[in-house]
Order: structure tokens, then sequence, then C-alpha cells
């Protein structure tokens, strides 16, 4: 084991490799046994082949399959799971494109359910190699005993990557913060004093230390810069100016006719959906609110109503287990059905299919008057899905968010934009995704 740690990125790539050979091979057997009218006589096996191949690394890669040590053992193979089942979906109908007649699709459909128990136990097994290979690290928490720090609680849970052996606040001085830190290889730097914190970073650079840093606000923008000189000085730079024109009729094209297909595809589901809301209290289907979009802009935002009738002074965050919810909104909720008439909101241009999540106009001023910084992320439009959405919670704190936010904006592009959308998918199925606020994180974020 001693010499597999010296060499285990190179063990963890082959271990990779088994699973997309595993995968293949798997492929090869259903289709050279049931689908022989698409064989090809020379070399266009190997296209197949390395087509399959292709698309199944693609879905793999979108969907955080290949994030062993960072993803939870279930998140990994719902991953997998999700991009064998596309992967094969596109095969059958390549395959069907080549022989020119449709196939009986069973055989992959049988192989698609047995690659999903064979990668739940692959998974399984690689993440037990790595965290053989990948020794939990001691490491040392640096943060200030005045502020919330949910990411210290959060890391203490994960105990296969982390033993957050001791914590020290910055009240304790410089010198202080340096002797804790000499006693450890890896330090949590959370957010506090952006002067000491810098000294605290430098430090660890200069000891070689492996570094966690909660950033701030100002921390993420800068991370969206890149570097150019002028002369002999480095200098970072901040385009600083949104989505170019470019882009933004690009994404409004897009937009337009993702809507346009979503209405026609789910039109159906929504008069179920209306007709169940309907039929169960006889109240009104649709639940409309005041939203904040694009350079603080108000608008209407639409959803199938899921709680039960509130007047405005009635109106508050949901909760765990909130009684409000109706028998049709615990349905639909988890897999956010009840959102699906955003798609006209989309249409009309109100909102994006891709962008920060449309906040209530009270939680963005009260978050603003915590986090001055908060409008920051009405630079673009607001999104039926987006990057705090899919990596966040529904609970994730105003900063996260933000963080969250800004790190999309910085970084956007139409790729990144399918991409999320492809990641929309699997998070349907993530419950912690549609979790609710706790009473006691109501109460907390009231008392702030």
């Amino acid at each position: 084991m001693h010499l597999l740690t010296k060499f285990r990125n190179t063990v963890l790539f082959f271990l990779k490799c088994l699973v997309i050979a595993t995968v293949t091979t798997s492929f090869l057997g259903v289709w050279q046994n049931y689908y022989t009218d698409s064989l090809f006589g020379g070399f266009g096996n190997y296209l197949v082949v390395l087509t399959y191949i292709v698309i199944f690394v693609t879905f793999a890669t979108v969907y955080d399959g290949f994030k062993v040590g960072i993803m939870r053992v279930h998140e990994l193979s719902f991953g997998m799971g999700l991009a064998a089942f596309f992967n094969n979906a596109l095969m059958y109908v390549i395959l069907s494109l080549i022989a020119r007649r449709m196939f009986n699709p069973l055989p992959l459909l049988f192989l698609t359910a047995a690659q999903v128990i064979i990668l739940i136990l692959l998974m399984y097994s690689l993440s037990r190699v790595y965290f053989a290979l990948y020794k939990a690290r001691r490491v040392l928490a640096v943060f200030d005993s005045n502020s919330r720090n949910d990411i210290i609680k959060k890391i203490s849970i994960i105990k296969e990557r982390f033993a957050l052996a001791k914590g020290v606040t910055v009240d304790r001085g410089f010198d202080e913060i340096k002797r804790e830190i000499d006693k450890f290889d890896t330090v949590l730097i959370c957010d506090f004093d952006p002067q000491l914190k810098d000294e605290v970073l430098k430090y660890c650079y200069s000891e070689n230390k492996r570094i966690y840093l909660l950033p701030s606000s100002g921390d993420t923008i800068l991370n969206g810069s890149y570097q150019v000189q002028v002369f002999d000085t480095p200098v970072l730079f901040l385009h600083n100016g949104g989505l170019s024109m470019e882009q933004r009729i690009i994404k409004r094209v897009f937009d337009i006719v993702a809507s346009s297909v979503g209405i026609i595809i789910s039109g159906p589901i929504m008069i179920l959906i209306a007709l169940a809301i309907k039929l169960t209290d006889r109240g009104p289907v649709f639940f409309k609110q005041p939203r904040v979009t694009r350079d603080q802009k108000i608008f209407n935002i639409y959803k199938f109503r899921s709680m039960k009738v509130q007047t405005d002074d009635e109106v508050k965050k949901t909760t765990v287990d909130d009684d409000r919810i109706t028998a049709v909104g615990k349905i639909i909720r988890p897999f956010r059905l009840d959102e699906l008439p955003q798609l006209f909101n989309i249409l009309f241009g109100d909102m994006s299919v891709v962008g920060p999540r449309p906040e209530m106009v009270e939680l963005v001023n009260d978050y603003a008057a915590q986090l001055p910084e908060f409008n920051l992320r009405h630079k673009v439009k607001a999104g039926l899905t987006g990057y705090a959405q899919i990596y966040g919670k529904y609970n994730t704190t105003p900063q996260n968010k933000l963080n969250m936010d800004i790190h999309y904006i910085e970084h956007y592009s139409f790729l990144e934009d399918i991409k999320l959308c492809a990641m929309t998918l699997k998070i349907l199925f993530v419950r912690e995704s549609t979790e609710g606020f706790s009473e006691k994180d109501s109460k907390l974020k009231n008392n702030k």
C-alpha cells in the first residue's frame, strides 16, 4: 500500500479507465449479439466504439461521475447512471440510423440496468481505494469567533476527507496563529479581517501548507480576472462589463427556443397539475409574486401553487416539513414541477433559462442590508436554473449564493449554460437541493 500511495494518481487514472473499459465492453457484447445489422465490415466498428467512449466520458464528466473523493458515493453512482442511460439512448439512435431501421430497444434497456448496478459497485470500490490512498488530512481552522462559519461544520461531517483537529480564533493574535499553523499540513482560512487574512494566507503559502480558503465576494470577483503585463508589471484585469451584446443575443435565442420546446413538451403535465390543484382545494392554480431580475427590475414570477392560500402578511420562507404545503405540493415540489410556469416568464423575457435565482423583493432588500454587494448578482437575468441552484441548496446562505452567482457571471459561456441545463436533470432527484429552511435557520437569519 505504501508503494501504491506514491503512485496514487496513476492508480486512480487506471481505475477510471477500468470503469470506461467495463462499460464499453458490456456495450460491445450487446451490440455484436443483438444489433448485427449495424456492424461494419472494416474500421467503421472502431469509430462506433470510439463514439461510445467519447459520449460516455462527456456525460460522466458533466454529471461529476469522475469526481471520486469529492462527491459522495451515491452522487457518483447517480451521475454515472445518468451517463450510461443517455449514452445508450444516443447509441440506440446511432445504431438504428446505421442499419436504417428501428431496433428492439429492450437489449439496450437491460444493458443500461446492468451497467447501473455495475457502476454502483465500481464507484463504491473506487471511493474505498481513493480514501485508502488519500488519508484524511489534519486540518486547522482559522476563524473569527464573532461570525458564523458554517463551513467548519460542513467540513467536520466529511470525516473521510478532513480530520478537523483544531480551531484557532483570530483574536489570539498572528504569532499564536503561526505557531498553530506549524503543527498542521492543511489550513482552512475562513472569512475574517482582510488584512490579517492576507497575512495568514501568505504565511501558509511560504510554509507549503495546503490551503482551503473561504472566499469573500471580492475574492470571487478577482477569481474571474486574468493577468496582463504593463511593461514589467503584472496587472489583474477585470472586464466587468457583464455579458457582451453577442452573448446576450445568443442567450436570448436559446431562451426562446428552449422555453418554447419546454412548453410544448410539458404542456400535458402542466394541464394535469392544474387540474389536480383545482380539484383538491379549489383554490387558484397559479401563485404569482414580485421577484427581482437584471438591473434590479421587478417582475411577477409564476408558479403552480403548492401551498395553502396565504395573505401577503402570512408569506414567509418555506421551512422543513412546512404544514402549509398542500398534498399536490408535496408531489410537485421535490421535482421542481411547480416551477414549470416560469417557462412563460422566460419566453416573455423576464427570466433566462440559466441565471441567478430570482429572489423576493423583501429578501433582496434584507440581504442587501447585510451584504451591500448582494445586488451584484443582478448583472444578468434571473434564471430557472443556475450555478447556485445546482451546487447550492434552497437554504444556502446569502453570502454563498452571492459568491456562486458572481462566479457564474464572471465565467459565463454558452457551453457552461448547456452544462448547467444538463446538470439540472441530476438535481431533480437530489432531495437536498429542494430542502427548506429549518426553524433554527429562520430564527438565525431573522436575528441578523
